[in-house]
């Protein structure tokens, strides 16, 4: 097998009520950190780990889910990933401690995560 989804990002026009849908309907607990309006998922043992956070004016994703798969470089994926028809559309960034992150459109226009070291 491949690389597998390391991370899923749900992005929603109102986040709240997004964190309160999918914890009731899946059971799932959530640490909402304040200062980034993001809800963190506890994936529990066998689960993906991922977040619910905010759209809107300000915020770079827009309504919609990604999911997020490892790759050793950041820059060099978005290279190859250009070189076989995509497009960026969310810029590198990092976050501390954690890694860089970035978000392709595939030929057909899906958002596709990369994350790197």
């Amino acid at each position: 097998m491949g690389r597998p989804a390391v991370w899923i990002d749900v992005t929603a026009s109102d986040a709240g009520r997004s964190r309160a849908f999918y914890a009731e309907l899946f059971g799932w607990r959530l640490d909402v950190v304040e200062e980034i309006d993001y809800g963190l998922v506890e994936p529990g043992a066998d689960g993906l780990a991922g977040g619910i956070g905010q759209a809107g004016e300000g915020h770079r994703h827009p309504v919609g889910a990604v999911a997020y798969i490892p790759v050793d470089d950041v820059d060099e994926a978005l290279s190859r990933a250009s070189a076989l028809g995509a497009t960026t559309a969310v810029e590198p960034w990092t976050l501390p401690g954690m890694g860089t992150m970035a978000v392709v459109l595939d030929p057909d226009g899906r958002r596709i995560g990369l994350w790197g070291p």
